[in-house]
């Protein structure tokens, strides 16, 4: 039986500060850093939905939301005629909710009138800042097949990598029966559950909750009505193993969580290699963004290996190595860029304006000339001069800089820094 694609609402989760993902989110909230040179978070799950055929999606958000916003009502307008939407909702004080969102459930609760004016039976809860590719109807069908109130999408993972997630153990009909957040690895012995014969010559025998939730509207409506009840994975779905039919969808393609600037970078990184575990080249999963009318990019004596261009670039640079080059971006004469996110620019830097920056001896939008970057995120609208020196790597120890934030040994320009010419950074 299949679930009316009608009768399904996306409910996508904007996440809180992203303390984490600082500085990438010191002016933009999770869902909008912008991932693989042209895209932005939040289009992953949207795109993930749209592939679905579920075309009425709710972003829930409340920090430095602004450029979020744009970017969606800039990407996602849908025929008039049809239902499809994506509405962005954030918080807002009511005499019923005085306060922000203190959750991921405490926010959906907040929400809750907005999705009732819409007809639906499912509610399918997203996060916005998770890199996968997932057929959702699938899901749903499982759901609707053994009639179960929630159903959690799980990830098998190893011994290794369990206690970084809430695990999940199911029965012989793959319902739930027992949740443990983050178990230490002595008691791991006690959690492991049926996995296919694939993830268990790969050693993965743990179900990890991967924060993507399908609610019966009933149960979602009741459940919102406890207000001490503020987050999905540490209260909700604990408290409802016993309780409620929840069952397991396993997943077993790629998934990763972009929680901090190390995950970030990997993800941006990975996308390099020859056959990716991410696949942007998918004629049945599109990634959907904002379309841009930017020209092709140039290149003059380039060595490009092992890397993605964006549109729009203009690239003098001697040597281009396993690096992600976004929108728009400029980078000079001579200058080498390895193992590095360059995030691109928002505008071009007009000509004359380029020749006034060149008069008063100031730094021009772009990457200059002679420059050596590696193991490095280069945010957006950055003007970094000529000999400058970054070498990011382990040796380095964690910093804040006002130009500059150093994490794991990932060196991050922060947005629209200025660096002067000859700056090193080793």
């Amino acid at each position: 039986m299949k679930a009316k694609k009608k009768n399904v609402i996306a409910i996508i989760l904007g996440g809180g500060q992203g303390s984490r993902l600082y500085p990438l989110t010191e002016s933009r909230s999770k869902p909008a850093v912008p991932i693989a040179g042209k895209y932005r978070l939040v289009d992953i799950p949207i795109s993930n939905c749209m592939n679905s055929d579920i075309k009425r999606m709710f972003v829930l958000t409340q920090f430095n939301s602004a450029s979020l916003n744009a970017h969606i009502k800039n990407t996602y307008t849908f025929n008039a005629f049809s239902q499809a939407f994506v509405d962005i909702l954030a918080a807002e004080q009511t005499p019923d909710n005085p306060t922000w969102f203190q959750g991921t459930s405490d926010a959906v609760r907040q929400c809750m009138p907005h999705f009732l004016n819409h007809d639906f039976d499912y509610a399918l809860i997203l996060s916005g800042d998770q890199l996968y590719q997932m057929d959702f109807n699938e899901m749903i069908e499982e759901h609707i097949k053994h009639e179960a109130d929630i159903t959690i999408a799980t990830l098998p993972v190893n011994a290794k990598d369990a206690p970084e997630f809430g695990i999940l153990k199911t029965n012989a009909d793959s319902c739930i029966e027992s949740f443990i957040e983050k178990p230490a690895k002595e008691l791991l012995p006690e959690w492991e559950s049926d996995v296919s014969e694939q993830m268990k010559s790969e050693g993965k025998h743990y179900l990890a909750s991967m924060g993507i939730y399908i609610f019966n509207k009933e149960l979602l409506v009741e459940l919102m009505k406890n207000p001490d009840t503020k987050d999905f994975g540490k209260e909700i779905i604990p408290q409802a193993v016993g309780k409620q039919k929840i069952l397991s969808y396993q997943y077993e393609g790629y998934w990763t969580d972009i929680g901090n600037i190390d995950s970030f970078f990997e993800a941006n990184i990975g996308l390099t290699d020859d056959i990716p575990q991410f696949n942007l080249f998918d004629n049945d999963n599109k990634i959907y963004t904002r379309p841009r009318l930017l020209p092709p990019s140039k290149f003059h004596h380039t060595l490009v290996e092992k890397s993605l261009i964006s549109e729009g670039c203009i690239i003098h640079a001697k040597e281009i190595k396993k690096s992600v080059i976004g929108i728009r971006s400029r980078i000079g004469d001579e200058t080498v860029i390895q193992n590095t996110y360059v995030m691109g620019n928002d505008y071009y830097q007009s000509i004359d304006d380029m020749n006034e920056d060149k008069a008063n001896n100031n730094i021009l939008m772009g990457i200059g000339d002679n420059c050596f970057i590696n193991n490095a995120l280069v945010d957006k609208n950055c003007r970094i001069g000529n000999n400058v020196y970054i070498n990011g790597g382990k040796h380095l120890e964690d910093v804040l800089h006002e130009l500059y934030a150093i994490k794991e040994g990932i060196v991050v320009i922060k947005k629209g820094s200025v660096i002067p010419d000859g700056y090193k950074i080793n």
